[in-house]
Order: C-alpha cells, then sequence, then structure tokens
C-alpha cells in the first residue's frame, strides 16, 4: 500500500514511524514524470532497503525565469501508479508553499564544482538543487539515497555536500538508462517533435565515437572534440551547450589524456530542448 503525503508535519511522523520499526529509510527525490531511469532507481532502492520513500517535487529554485518552470511535466496520477509498480512505500508531494513557507535565503553552493558544465550557463540551477536536497534529506532523513549518472555533475555536488556537511547517510549513484538507439531517458525528451526525437541520439553517437578514438590510442582532446562535434554539428537545428573532457573528480578540463578515468560531457540543444549526456571512460 502506498501511501501520498502533501504536508511536511505528516511526513515527519511517517519517518519516525518507520525509525521507530528499525526500517532502513531509501530515498529517491525526483521531479516526477516518471521513466524508466527513476524507475530503476526506486527498484534498487527497494532491494536494498525496507522503507522507501520518493518525493516529487517540481522545485522552482533551481529553473532561472527563462527556463521552463510552468512548462516542466506533471503527471502525478501517473506517477503513483509507476511508483507503486516499483514498490515504494511513500510519496511526498510537497507544494513551493510547504518547502519554501518565507522565501529561501539560505542557498547552498560548492563553487568549486558548480562552476563547470552546466554551471557555466546555468549559475543559479546547482545551488537550488543543493538547497532542496538538503531540505528534502533533513525531512526525510533516509540512510541511502539514489540518484542517476546522466546527472553526472549533480550526483557529484550532491556526494560533495554530504561529506562536507557530515550527512549521515550514503550516496549511490546508478547507471544511465537508454533508449535502444542510445538516447538517455530524461522527462525532456518529451518535448522533441519526431524529427527532433529522431536527432537526439547523435549525442550518444557523439560519446560513442570519443569512447572508439580514446580506444584506440588517440590522447589529444581538441582532435577528440573536433571530432564529436562534426557528428553533432551535422544535424539540423541542434547547438551545442558544452562539450568538455574533464576530471570525474574536480570537473575541470583536462589538456590532454594522460591516464583513466575520464569523464566526457555534453550538453546539446536539439530545437529548443536542453539534452545532457555523459560516459565515464
Amino acid at each position: 500500500m502506498i501511501t501520498l503525503v502533501r504536508r511536511i508535519p505528516e511526513l515527519k511522523k511517517k519517518i519516525k514511524q518507520a525509525r521507530q520499526r528499525r526500517k532502513v529509510i531509501g530515498f529517491v527525490p525526483t521531479m516526477g514524470a516518471f521513466h524508466e531511469g527513476h524507475l530503476s532507481l526506486m527498484r534498487r532502492a527497494r532491494r536494498e532497503t525496507d522503507f522507501l520513500v520518493i518525493s516529487i517535487f517540481v522545485n522552482p529554485l533551481q529553473f532561472d525565469p527563462k527556463e521552463d518552470l510552468q512548462r516542466y511535466p506533471r503527471q502525478l496520477k501517473q506517477d503513483i501508479a509507476l511508483a507503486k509498480t516499483a514498490g515504494v512505500d511513500l510519496i511526498f508531494y510537497p507544494t513551493a508553499r510547504q518547502m519554501y513557507p518565507t522565501g529561501q535565503e539560505t542557498v547552498l553552493d560548492i563553487p568549486s564544482l558548480t562552476d563547470h558544465l552546466c554551471g557555466r550557463s546555468r549559475p543559479t540551477h546547482f545551488p537550488g538543487v543543493l538547497t532542496v536536497v538538503n531540505k528534502l534529506f533533513n525531512l526525510v532523513e533516509p540512510d541511502i539515497s539514489y540518484f542517476g549518472q546522466k546527472d553526472y555533475q549533480q550526483a557529484l555536488l550532491i556526494k560533495k555536500m554530504a561529506v562536507d556537511l557530515n550527512m549521515n547517510l550514503k550516496i549511490k549513484i546508478c547507471p544511465i538508462v537508454r533508449e535502444r538507439d542510445g538516447l538517455a531517458l530524461s522527462s525532456r525528451n518529451r518535448y522533441l517533435s519526431p524529427s527532433q526525437r529522431r536527432t537526439a541520439p547523435c549525442l550518444y553517437r557523439a560519446l560513442c565515437q570519443a569512447r572508439q578514438l580514446i580506444k584506440k590510442g588517440e590522447r589529444s582532446i581538441p582532435q577528440i572534440i573536433r571530432k564529436m562535434r562534426s557528428i553533432i554539428n551535422a544535424e539540423k537545428k541542434t547547438r551545442i551547450d558544452y562539450l568538455n573532457i574533464v576530471n570525474p573528480s574536480t570537473l575541470t578540463d583536462l589538456k590532454r589524456i594522460t591516464r583513466r578515468p575520464v569523464l566526457i560531457a555534453l550538453a546539446v540543444y536539439v530545437g529548443r530542448t536542453r539534452l545532457i549526456d555523459n560516459i565515464l571512460i
């Protein structure tokens, strides 16, 4: 039986009851519009914990005024049905007023990690993410929380926050889930028109090209990036936001591949839809 909780006092009551029963609490924070990527996190959490909590909250703090807050997909009934199939025990579904009753002056940031990749073009995004995830951790008090590798920078930031603030929980990062043609699953994929959807796998093709070049011995990063750009720019209505090969621990750009692992990460607009993807090599 799944429970839908909308208010913080009720959530705290349910968490207290789970703690009293000595349950290991698993937590998957989401913005809803579930796809197989979300469900894979929930199923893993179900296997590894006793009491599975998810949140559905489209967090206004991580959207800047030009972004798609109002347009972001919301499908609560469908999400509840999907969560049931994954064995979720409790869904926390707060309003913005519940989460930010008097606004939010306290905002978290980790500049050494937010100033790279997505943070360059979305400077307010990650402070908004870190702040809401910190608040959710305080409310849910999970033992383990699960995130996807597709949002690699986000996951790295949250792991760093958990360490720096001495949080008593584990952060687990789970593999990217892809369509058959390689496109990483994302709630924003539904924004793509049929022709744009056919174009979108060029992100993964570019990443695969980079992996193949590195495996064959290519070490020049400009050369690898040039080949990747040519794959994406060959498609109509694409615009590269960034395409970087970086240290996976610091997200700093590499000048040359001298050792592994390396992270290859990109963000590309397909039409008006901004898609991200990455691979670790």
